[in-house]
């Protein structure tokens, strides 16, 4: 075995013409360790672990990968209950990419399992096969060798054992080099059994023949070893003839970025807002979760739980939820193809046959142990569902939800912090230090006036440090910031449209820890996440603290002349503050007309940049919730996201 070193040659080689190769089953990286054996080496025969009456089956099923498709064997009834086991032809398994590679280079095959009328499988949780990587697969598999037990006499595993060295005795008559495929809890057996040639128990009668048959794309999670999408990408490489070599880590990461694609898709499809939240950072901090979580698993690969619970903790539930429909899809299995197939669906040791029976399953090339898992998502409801609630909503009840005022107030009043000291900063006076610091050096002033006196004649600046003159410190003085600021006015979306930001309301508050808030809005009635709460996203908002009644600005008479929604709620809030200033946060500059309208009234705009704010935090404040009444409050939050 030429990959290998002489060593592990020699630990793998059970004679001059039969290589054996220890597999795992159901991972991509295990099955490129067959493909580059079988290609780096010539054979002339492969030894597959499968009895002989699946072998037309498996193999019309090879030739139509990259659909996957399940060859089931049915077996004998006991205790009422329909049993079957059954072969997933499943590209990333190591057995099925044997045969693939073997029929691709006109290699024999010999199914050399034994038969028998009723499977039964061998429990094993093996190590991650991701450590091929880094170790290779012989030294993998000799590391497993004190983990494992010997098959107690008489076993069925016993058995399939000894006939499959049987099996090798007499394929080594007409082959000259045979590579032999045997899971990791069978070929330390296996050696020893062709070494002491065992004694064998003749093959089983089989109950029935084999059928071939579809799966449903839904349940392709339950048959498949890799994520779908992951099987899905190693497929896709092979047709573009690309490495797929590092694909168990890089695909992860390609599944985040087309998860990203199709979330922000949706959103457009919907006509909702695009988020951008997801930013290269969130992604980043998501796969620093899901490296934890793995860790915590003791793995080296991630599982799709700790992919969608790192995914439901950083971006949200929407995110998660489509994180899980993506890594679940696969591209290739179209329904519409199966037309001469009967479709099954699996689950985790079950399968319902074509005619609705409910049968227990048995993999017969079983990958990692399937566990269920309980993970509490929240998805969008759909259309039909939230239509029926915007149905029922009674039009004279609204309220908010009080964890979403607490947090846009806390930002609300850092925001006003911000603009005081900026009010601040404008009066600030700079003058020579003499014997008091004031508030700090003004270190740009004293280099100002250090360097006007006289500049440097050539080279750098410390070269010609003599011809300079004596350097006079300045310091800084910012006065107290005279009068407050009770109106600020938030302007997400400029300029805004009055088609999309439809809602225009004025809302009072309902304590003294409240501001007077007044904003244009989506209608909330387009987005039901729940019976009685509706979804929003602010275009722009002005609050005004402390709270006290104003006239809706949006018939106000008065106001008419503003001619936008972002000019109303400037107009509005210099006709209504008691102090100079207002702060304004925008992602543009004040208009001119802006300002304009900030004299009309004697008012003076303090702006601050929509950018000087972190993305995530305004697209969460932004997105808001309008309850149907104060008791909706009860239980909102199993519908809030």
């Amino acid at each position: 075995m030429a990959r290998f070193t002489p060593s592990e040659a020699r630990v793998l080689s059970l004679s001059p013409r039969i290589d054996v190769l220890p597999v795992l089953h159901g991972s991509g990286d295990i099955a490129q360790e067959v493909r580059e054996t079988l290609i780096g080496k010539h054979y002339d025969c492969l030894a597959v672990p499968l009895p002989p009456s699946l072998e037309d089956s498996v193999e019309q099923a090879v030739t139509r990968l990259p659909q996957i498709s399940l060859v089931i064997l049915p077996e004998p009834n006991r205790d009422e209950n329909t049993t079957v086991s059954f072969v997933p032809v499943d590209p990333c398994q190591a057995v099925i990419m044997g045969i693939r590679v073997a029929m691709g280079e006109g290699i024999a095959r010999a199914y050399i399992d034994r038969e028998v009328e009723r499977f039964e499988p061998t429990p094993f949780a093996g190590p991650d096969p991701y450590a091929v990587k880094s170790v290779s697969l012989p030294a993998l598999a000799a590391a497993t060798l004190p983990s494992l037990t010997a098959p107690l006499a008489g076993s069925q595993q016993a058995k399939r054992v000894a006939w499959m060295a049987f099996r090798l005795h007499e394929l080594e008559l007409d082959h000259e080099s045979i590579l032999c495929l045997c899971h990791f809890t069978d070929w330390p057996w296996l050696r020893a059994s062709y070494q002491a040639r065992a004694p064998y128990d003749v093959p089983e009668p089989i109950y029935e023949r084999p059928v071939r048959c579809a799966v449903n794309r839904d349940s392709l999670y339950f048959v498949l070893g890799e994520l779908p999408f992951l099987t899905e990408l190693y497929e896709r490489r092979r047709a573009e003839v690309r490495s797929d070599w590092n694909l168990a880590i890089d695909g992860v990461k390609e599944l985040l970025i087309e998860t990203r694609t199709r979330w922000i898709e949706q959103h457009r499809a919907e006509g909702a807002s695009i988020p951008d939240w997801v930013t290269p950072q969130i992604l980043q901090a998501l796969l620093q979760y899901v490296r934890n979580l793995t860790l915590l698993e003791r793995r080296l690969t991630p599982s799709l739980y700790s992919l969608v619970v790192a995914a439901k903790q950083t971006a949200g539930d929407d995110f998660a939820v489509m994180l899980l429909k993506t890594a679940k899809d696969y591209g290739y299995q179209v329904q519409e193809d199966w037309s001469r197939l009967e479709s099954v669906t699996v689950g985790i040791d079950q399968m319902e046959l074509p005619g609705g029976t409910l049968a227990v399953a048995k993999n017969r090339l079983p990958g990692a142990p399937l566990v269920w898992k309980s993970l509490s998502l929240r998805p969008k409801p759909d259309r039909r569902t939230s239509r029926k609630w915007s149905y029922l909503w009674n039009p004279q009840r609204q309220c908010s939800w009080p964890p979403e005022d607490q947090k846009i107030e806390s930002f609300n009043t850092h925001v006003r912090e911000q603009a005081r000291a900026l009010i601040g900063a404008d009066l600030a006076k700079t003058e020579k230090f003499t014997t008091s610091m004031k508030d700090g050096l003004d270190l740009r002033e004293s280099l100002r006036r250090w360097l006007g006196g006289r500049r440097p004649t050539g080279g750098t600046l410390g070269t010609n440090v003599g011809s300079l003159p004596h350097m006079d410190l300045y310091v800084r003085e910012v006065p107290p910031a005279r009068g407050n600021v009770e109106v600020v006015i938030f302007l997400f979306d400029t300029p805004a449209d009055p088609q999309t930001y439809s809602w225009q309301a004025t809302w009072f508050a309902e304590h003294q820890e409240e501001s007077t808030l007044c904003f244009y809005a989506t209608p909330f009635a387009d987005d039901m996440v729940g019976p009685g709460i509706g979804q929003s996203r602010y275009g722009g908002a002005l609050f005004l603290f402390p709270p006290r009644p104003i006239p809706d600005i949006w018939s106000d008479p008065n106001l008419a002349f503003a001619t936008t929604l972002e000019e109303r709620l400037i107009a509005a809030g210099a006709a209504h503050t008691r102090e100079p200033h207002i702060a304004i946060v925008s992602p543009i500059p004040p208009r001119a007309r802006w300002r304009w309208i900030a004299r009309q009234y004697g008012r003076r705009l303090v702006t601050l940049p929509l950018t000087r704010f972190s993305s995530q935090t305004l697209d969460r404040l932004r997105r808001f919730h309008v309850l149907n009444g104060h008791e909706i409050r009860s239980y909102a939050a199993r519908f809030i996201r």
